[in-house]
């Protein structure tokens, strides 16, 4: 069976592209391992945040699915088109990643 990932992807400033992927899965999967399956498969350079295995930091993987903010390691993969953006409202990093933390909240390495 193969579900489609149709991936909303781009840098700050730039046009964003659509690309789409196609990934084997079995009932059970989250989207979180469907981009996994891309990233290690198909295409390294994929962005996209997670921290469930070993950093007491969830949420990271919160994004746009099928047009609603969720978190992709909770969301079911399914057979058929799932689409993932960025979510709204927030900086853009590089593809599926944004600013978690607010300008003035985050660390500069300054002294």
């Amino acid at each position: 069976m193969k579900a489609i990932l149709e991936i909303k992807r781009g840098l700050p400033g730039a046009e964003p592209t659509v690309e789409t992927f196609e990934v084997a899965f079995e009932h059970g999967q989250s989207i979180l391992d469907g981009l996994r399956a891309v990233r290690r498969e198909t295409d390294p350079t994929l962005a996209f945040r997670f921290a469930c295995i070993n950093a007491n930091a969830c949420k990271e993987c919160m994004m746009l699915i099928d047009g609603k903010v969720d978190y992709a390691c909770t969301v079911r993969l399914k057979e058929g088109v799932t689409k993932l953006a960025p979510l709204p409202k927030k900086a853009l990093v590089r593809d599926l990643v944004t600013e978690i933390a607010p300008p003035d909240e985050r660390l500069h390495g300054k002294s």
